[in-house]
């Protein structure tokens, strides 16, 4: 077996998300940790929502990954998505990049290690829902302290030169616009329409979408800015600044609306907002209530800012270190405009950096796929993270 076969065993175990059910890949990590000579327990979720973690917590050095992937219907991919297929060059599949790719390069560092020196200093979490909410992965493992603050390796994929070490905030909102009902012949002459007060609301989006933010920190403000210019090149997207710097919004779900002849009563909106460093989320979720004084406003799920691990952290100038060794080329910070399981972690002390295989272009995208050779390079920058912290006594 090598790290490209172990991703593709991993791929080839159905664990999407929703319905949530990981509890065969998460058998299949303890086997290969059991097979390893590492101690790990699973940790048993509602649903089949299984998690693995170290028996034995050093607080140390943290590796973490998520087994739960987002579905894939069959149409349009050139293979079955759950096939795991292997390629000279490549594994494909669904979850390939995000992150099963990374978890194989994990697990396979540690053997690597294990073999080499016969201990391994780091703690292992493999968590069940990453995709979704966190509430039976990692946050289930932070309410019920199973996890010691240190610092912490997420292998969520990245640019093979640059980790990231910070990411925008996030705030899942549901909004519900009450109207004046009647006779849709007479509107809108008379009457209120919900569809039409949550019509205005996004409008009102759309102009603070046109707000650009600044942190205060010159040196932040610096990574953004090289960061901008990273992600433009790998997403191909010349707004990449733009999505760093504004606030992004998404109406990804509204329903509204009686019957095509009366006034609408109610319409119910969910809404995805990333909120940029320079920008409160307290001061932001005031402004909206401000904005729909008729509309009920709550927060679904956990509402958080942005969040950084400084870039002179002890994590950050190793994994710089590392990843210049493996790929004979200066690394750099950045930070993403997206969110994941790091911003739970800093909340309680962990500092964080994220750095993994894959290719960000094809994440939960048809075709998904990762390289063999990003497979093998985060390996190897893996174990030489794990023999840094072996030499901290």
């Amino acid at each position: 077996m090598n790290v490209a076969r172990l991703c593709s065993d991993l791929v080839s175990i159905r664990s999407e998300n929703p319905p949530g059910d990981t509890r065969d890949v998460i058998e299949y990590i303890r086997g290969f940790t059991e097979m390893c000579g590492i101690p790990t327990t699973v940790i048993r979720g509602p649903g089949g929502r299984d998690n693995l973690i170290s028996r034995e917590i050093k607080g140390k050095l943290l590796f973490c990954g998520h087994v739960d992937v987002v579905p894939a219907l069959p149409e349009g991919w050139d293979s079955d998505p759950f096939s795991g297929g292997l390629t000279e060059e490549s594994v494909v599949g669904r979850g390939a990049t995000d992150m099963k790719g990374g978890c194989a390069a994990i697990l396979w560092a540690c053997r690597s290690l294990i073999e080499r020196c016969g201990e391994l200093p780091a703690d292992l979490a493999f968590v069940c829902d990453e995709e979704t909410s966190g509430e039976y992965g990692i946050r289930r493992l932070l309410s019920e302290n199973r996890l010691v603050p240190c610092d912490c390796i997420i292998a969520e994929p990245t640019p093979p030169l640059n980790p990231n070490i910070g990411q925008k905030g996030l705030m899942r909102l549901s909004l519900t616009f009450s109207g004046e009902p009647g006779h849709g012949s007479i509107y809108p002459v008379r009457g209120v329409s919900a569809i039409m007060e949550a019509y205005s609301f996004l409008h009102y989006l759309e102009k603070l979408h046109q707000t650009e933010y600044r942190p205060g920190d010159p040196e932040l403000a610096g990574i953004i800015q090289t960061s901008s210019g990273i992600l433009r090149d790998v997403l191909q997207m010349d707004e990449a600044e733009i999505i760093l710097t504004r606030l992004m919004f998404n109406p990804g779900k509204i329903e509204g609306g009686e019957k095509a002849n009366i006034i609408a009563q109610r319409c119910t909106l969910e809404l995805d907002l990333r909120i940029p460093w320079g920008c409160s989320p307290d001061a932001l979720l005031q402004a909206i209530r401000a904005h729909a004084p008729g509309a009920r406003v709550s927060v679904m799920g956990s509402m958080s800012g942005p969040s950084i691990t400084p870039a002179d952290s002890r994590i950050v100038s190793r994994i710089l270190e590392e990843i210049g060794k493996v790929q004979g080329s200066p690394a750099s910070p950045i930070v993403q405009w997206a969110a994941s399981d790091a911003r739970f972690l800093r909340r309680e002390g962990f500092p964080v950096v994220e750095y993994g295989p894959g290719e960000i272009p094809v994440l939960h995208a048809v075709n998904e796929y990762v390289t063999i050779t990003s497979l093998e390079n985060a390996a190897k920058v893996y174990e030489g993270m794990m023999e840094r912290y072996r030499e901290d006594r």
